[in-house]
């Protein structure tokens, strides 16, 4: 088929390399136009869509947005069948979804029609969900409100990072997405409504999140912990220096919330503990626990902020 990709992370690259392999047409592939990047923001960084795009000498387009006539009249002339969607980052207007006669497919990463929106993975493992998935659905004008065409289930584990979810979901993400454009080549690919029950945002990360309250129970410090990592990090005050938190588990323990309870960095929470397994001070490496508390020097009793 011919096809129109739209994506601009990491979790989108291997999708539009999934449809190269199938041998479908690329007509053109829009990203997000590239970014300052480096120390001194001097050098622009293209995103992992425009790379892996440029790289195949596919034509690459990076509006800043859709909703003007000189985009959509772009957009239009190639003529693609169907345009395939992937945390692409833009809105698209009714005059865009039009365009494909097959529609425009969007992979999203969770069990619509919980967490619709920007960051449904970290979302997910913040909320302490115990699953999650990738779902194949029509857009439609409304926020991952459309129907549904294809999905796969897969369980979160109680430890599991939104990094590592995140890697796991990429890759069943490019599989059920050839998937589903073969099937809409067949001319057999069904769609069902999204239920109106259980429906959540996904909001955007806000930096004023990542803060540790060491006040809620373990189980909530924990899941944020892992939430967050390993971007932006969820942080903790040591000496006026955060420290980033980027692997944890949840064990026995009790005293003041942010006390150290023992010498192998567990810390109190509100209700229960958490045993930080891995840790970033600013400008540095991540290490272990045991590396930390060394170069630290801290000792039980001791209080995290």
């Amino acid at each position: 088929m011919r096809l129109v990709f739209m994506g601009t992370p990491e979790f989108a690259a291997p999708v539009l390399f999934e449809l190269v392999g199938q041998g479908h047409e690329i007509a053109g592939v829009y990203t997000r136009a590239p970014k300052p990047a480096g120390r001194r923001g001097m050098e622009l960084t293209k995103t992992p869509v425009h790379q892996l795009a440029e790289g195949f000498n596919f034509p690459v387009f990076t509006p800043r947005t859709f909703r003007d006539p000189e985009t959509l009249e772009a957009f239009a002339e190639l003529e693609p069948e169907a345009a395939i969607v992937v945390a692409y980052g833009l809105i698209l207007p009714r005059e865009a979804l039009d365009v494909p006669p097959l529609g425009c497919l969007n992979l999203h990463a969770s069990l619509l029609p919980r967490w619709r929106g920007a960051a449904p993975i970290q979302r997910a493992v913040m909320a302490g969900d115990a699953e999650t998935g990738v779902m194949v659905m029509r857009m439609e004008e409304g926020l991952d409100a459309g129907p549904v065409a294809m999905a796969e289930r897969v369980a979160i584990g109680p430890d599991e990072t939104a990094g590592e979810l995140h890697d796991r979901l990429k890759t069943i993400g490019a599989d059920l997405m050839g998937r589903a454009v073969a099937a809409l080549g067949r001319g057999s690919l069904s769609f069902r409504p999204q239920g109106q029950e259980g429906v959540t945002y996904a909001a955007k990360i806000d930096k004023a999140e990542a803060r540790i309250d060491w006040s809620r129970p373990a189980r909530q410090v924990h899941d944020r912990i892992r939430g967050l990592s390993p971007f932006p990090g969820a942080w903790f005050e040591l000496g006026g220096e955060r420290v980033k938190v980027l692997r944890s588990t949840r064990v026995d323990g009790a005293g003041r919330p942010g006390e150290l309870v023992d010498d192998r960095l567990t810390v109190a929470c509100g209700e229960g503990a958490v045993r930080l397994l891995q840790v970033q001070r600013a400008g540095k490496a991540p290490v272990d626990a045991q590396s930390f508390l060394n170069g630290a020097r801290l000792r039980p009793g001791a209080a995290l902020t």
